[in-house]
Parts: structure tokens; C-alpha cells; sequence
């Protein structure tokens, strides 16, 4: 089982320092929302920025 969690950089725009702070803030909250969640494959949620965009998602897989 894998668990994956992507943010496409290319298209968010951000420069180097706003995506340090964005990349914080999304590893922050959703590594403390995991415990809400069930770990299985097939399970996954979208990921946002501070500005509510979604910027990626965290998905679990079987391999």
C-alpha cells in the first residue's frame, strides 16, 4: 500500500518562498486531519491552498 500526496507546482504560479509556506501549511493541516480519515486504497481527498484553490490531492493505493 502507498500513500501519495501530490501538488502540481507548475500551475499554482507561486514563487519559491510562497510555495515553502504553502507546502507547510498543506503538510501541517492534513497531517493532522489523517487521523479523521481511513487509510485504504481507493481513499483520497483533494488538497487547497490558503486561497481555497485545490492545488493536488493525497490518495492511498494498493500497490
Amino acid at each position: 500500500m502507498k500513500f501519495l500526496l501530490e501538488v502540481d507546482l507548475e500551475s499554482t504560479g507561486w514563487d519559491e518562498g510562497t510555495a515553502v509556506q504553502e507546502l507547510e501549511r498543506i503538510l501541517r493541516y492534513w497531517g493532522g486531519n489523517l487521523r479523521h480519515c481511513e487509510l485504504a486504497p481507493g481513499d483520497g481527498q483533494a488538497l487547497y491552498d490558503s486561497g481555497h484553490r485545490e492545488v493536488g490531492r493525497w490518495t492511498v493505493t494498493a500497490e
